[in-house]
Order: C-alpha cells, then sequence, then structure tokens
C-alpha cells in the first residue's frame, strides 16, 4: 500500500454492486488475492476501460464497473483466418490441416499464371514516357584550364 492514509475496509453487508469505493478498497475487494492494485484500476481507467469518478479530487468506482472492465478485458479467440494457425499451434490443438485438393492446387497456379500475363503485358505496353523531353547526350568538349593570376608572375 502507498504512504497516504485511505479509507478503512467497509463492512460486507454495506458494500454492493453501486457502491462507490475508493481504488485502493476496490482493487482488494474485487482481486482479493492482491494482484489488482489502484494504479492498474488507475492504468485501465486511462485506457477506457474502467468507469472511474473523481469526486473532491479522490478516485472511486464500483463493483459493478470493474466486472464491465473485465468483460472488456476478456481474451476471445480469434476466428483464424486462412494460414494462420502456425505448425506448432496446430499441433497443440491436436488438429491437423487437411492437404489442399488438386483442384485448389490448379486454381491456384491459374490465378498465378493470369497475374504473370497481366504483369508482362502491362510491362510491355509502359514505353519510357521521358526519352522526348531529355536532352541528347552532348558532344565531349575539350576544357581549357584557366591559369590564376598568381601563378603568371
Amino acid at each position: 500500500m502507498c504512504c497516504c492514509a485511505i479509507a478503512s475496509m467497509p463492512p460486507p453487508e454495506k458494500v454492493t454492486s453501486d457502491t462507490p469505493l475508493r481504488l485502493e478498497i476496490a482493487a482488494v475487494i474485487a482481486f482479493p488475492d492482491g494482484s489488482m492494485t489502484a494504479a492498474g484500476l488507475r492504468r485501465e481507467g486511462a485506457r477506457g476501460r474502467l468507469v472511474i469518478e473523481r469526486i473532491a479530487g479522490k478516485d472511486f468506482t464500483t463493483l459493478a464497473n470493474i466486472e464491465r472492465m473485465r468483460e472488456l478485458c476478456q481474451l476471445h479467440p480469434k476466428e483464424l483466418d486462412f494460414g494462420s494457425a502456425g505448425n506448432a499451434e496446430t499441433r497443440k490443438a491436436g488438429l491437423r490441416t487437411p492437404p489442399s485438393t488438386s483442384s485448389e492446387t490448379e486454381n491456384i497456379q491459374r490465378a498465378q499464371a493470369v497475374a504473370r500475363a497481366i504483369v508482362m503485358e502491362l510491362k510491355e505496353s509502359s514505353k519510357p514516357t521521358s526519352t522526348g523531353s531529355t536532352p541528347q547526350r552532348r558532344e565531349k568538349v575539350r576544357v581549357i584550364p584557366l591559369i590564376s593570376p598568381s601563378r603568371m608572375s
């Protein structure tokens, strides 16, 4: 706990889900193992996941607000996109990726061939555009070095 005085622990029968509690007290009640502190609750408030009320310069929240924060903080397994599960994850889950069928392979190869054809067509049709405006190479001219006046004497 911090060096500043905190409010005393209210009797459990007086605490409801909507009772305003100082963050230190709310952390002790909602997380009795001590895994969450007032500072942690403030961080969640700054992230927008916990409603904190500031009254007379003191921060309060309710157990209902903490419950909503916990819902917002829940990690939900994402639906897997194609190829997003790595081999280790697949093996750990006991899943096996079915081998691709020959029709899938053919479709992929066809799509790649079409893409290559489009790229080649675009390369051939795009002629250099700056040749007309670019000056032609100039004929080499002999440069005569100048002699400085100080060397003439």
